[in-house]
């Protein structure tokens, strides 16, 4: 039965609790404006999809027969704990109980109940307590997001069993613990989201050198992380006409039933907190602002071709920007705000064609911005707290880089240029005028030994000026 995105008010209908007990499989409800309470156990033994997101059931969370291979509870307002009851589900491969407002603590079975599940999805919600610790060898996850809660302590070492995995947001928690580099052996790890967090120390690398190989999006913000910039960023070269998603596959009655889940995220980028939807493949994004992160911007960035936002701010950072961040083509959004950099800004940022968002302000930089480009037409706020910037859109002009002219030298002796020495001499004859004749009569005798054939000219220019007195 699917009666999905019709806009259907009010309640359930109570005969629908009734019907078809022993055969009904699919129930696709969802995207509509439901508001009722459903019952705490559902009827329908052989049930394999329940899909009722999107709606304003609320209470408790139904339990669905042990048959389930989909379970789709997002964007309600279904309160209390999760029950235990849920991981007799030995077959799930999607559940997704998001946005909602679940609390309580996460049964520990849902990390390892199903050796299926591809799909966990609790983020946005109120769990508390530790998130499952213990995850089986060969487990089939590939999207994980326990975001948005008020999650504490380690995370599991047991996650490099999930070798499935390409989707892992731990944001907007309480975890304590250093940086999980062992997650670096996860060969098909695409996407890795931490911040807001309590993790903390230095970032090191593992002692496999086979760190987060297909790694795309990045996001360690907001923790407390030390020493150096970690180097745990390839480029890779990916697919631009897909975006990453998982599917999901499974039979229902002989036929096919398929979905796909779009990668989703918050991304900091152009000095904004954006939703996307959905991620290109080709999308890269490395933040690691707003930790203790110190030393000089590693060269290794500067080589991920892909990158269209980076964003370093409010760290210890110091050294100057690196030119090689002029071979980063595809960057839309780079924010260096708030840390120690100095020197200049480097002229190769000018070939940073869709750069839109630029902010260096906070730091120690000097000399001219590089001009003509897309990063004199910023708002002046991207410099701010640089007092050794000039040049547009500054209000603070640079100065003439050449120095002043001096005045012409003599002509050397071998010059043969007559119009030069011309006026050189007429130089002489004027001083010799505004000073007396006799000072103008001593230097045309040292003009006369060097070009004599000039001598009559001047002495001509000297009866002139002496009529005119």
């Amino acid at each position: 039965m699917e009666i999905a995105g019709n806009k259907i008010r009010g309640q359930v209908p109570k005969w629908i609790w009734n019907t078809s007990l022993d055969t009904l499989l699919l129930l696709d409800i969802s995207n509509n404006l439901i508001s009722d309470q459903l019952p705490l156990v559902l009827p329908w033994v052989k049930l394999l999809c329940i899909k009722f997101s999107s709606n304003v059931f609320h209470g408790s969370l139904p339990i669905p027969p042990p048959t389930m291979r989909e379970y789709a509870a997002a964007d309600n307002n279904f309160t209390a704990e999760i029950s235990p009851l849920l991981c007799n589900m030995k077959n799930l491969l999607s559940l997704d109980l998001s946005k909602n407002n679940l609390g309580g603590m996460l049964p520990q079975c849902l990390g390892n109940f199903s050796d299926h599940l591809i799909l966990l999805l609790l983020g946005n919600n109120s769990f508390h307590g530790i998130i499952p610790q213990t995850y089986n060898k060969g487990s089939s996850l590939r999207m994980v997001d326990v975001s948005h809660n008020k999650l504490q302590g380690q995370l599991p070492r047991s996650l490099v069993n999930c070798v499935m995995l390409e989707y892992l947001v731990l944001s907007n928690n309480h975890f304590n613990d250093v940086f999980p580099i062992w997650l670096g052996t996860l060969l098909e790890l695409k996407l890795l989201a931490m911040r807001h967090n309590g993790f903390y120390g230095v970032i090191r690398k593992s002692r496999k050198n086979v760190d987060f190989p297909k790694l795309r999006i990045l996001d360690l913000a907001y923790n407390d992380f030390t020493g150096a910039v970690p180097s745990m960023f390839p480029d890779i070269t990916a697919n631009k006409s897909t975006y990453m998603n998982t599917g999901v596959g499974y039979y229902v009655d002989g036929f096919p039933v398929f979905s796909n889940v779009d990668y989703q995220l918050m991304i900091a980028t152009k000095g904004l907190e954006q939703y996307y939807p959905k991620i290109r493949e080709e999308f890269a994004s490395f933040d690691i602002s707003s930790n203790k992160f110190e030393g000089k911007i590693p060269e290794f960035i500067g080589n991920i071709k892909d990158l269209r936002s980076l964003n370093l701010s409010h760290n210890i950072l110091t050294g100057s920007i690196p030119s090689s961040f002029g071979n980063l083509m595809k960057l839309e959004s780079l924010d260096l705000s708030q840390n120690k950099l100095s020197g200049r800004i480097p002229q190769q940022l000018v070939q940073l064609n869709f750069l839109s968002s630029f902010n260096v302000s906070r730091n120690n930089l000097t000399g001219a911005i590089p001009q003509g480009t897309q990063l004199t037409s910023l708002n002046v706020t991207s410099y701010d707290g640089n007092p050794g910037l000039c040049g547009d859109p500054l209000p603070k002009k640079c100065g003439n880089p050449k120095a002043p002219e001096l005045p012409p030298s003599t002509v050397d002796e071998g010059d043969s240029s007559s119009e030069g020495i011309f006026e050189l001499d007429w130089k002489i004859v004027s001083a010799g005028c505004g000073s007396g004749l006799v000072v103008g009569v001593v230097l045309a005798d040292v003009v006369i030994t060097r070009r004599p054939d000039l001598f009559l000219k001047i002495v001509g220019m000297i009866r002139q000026m002496i009529r005119k007195i």
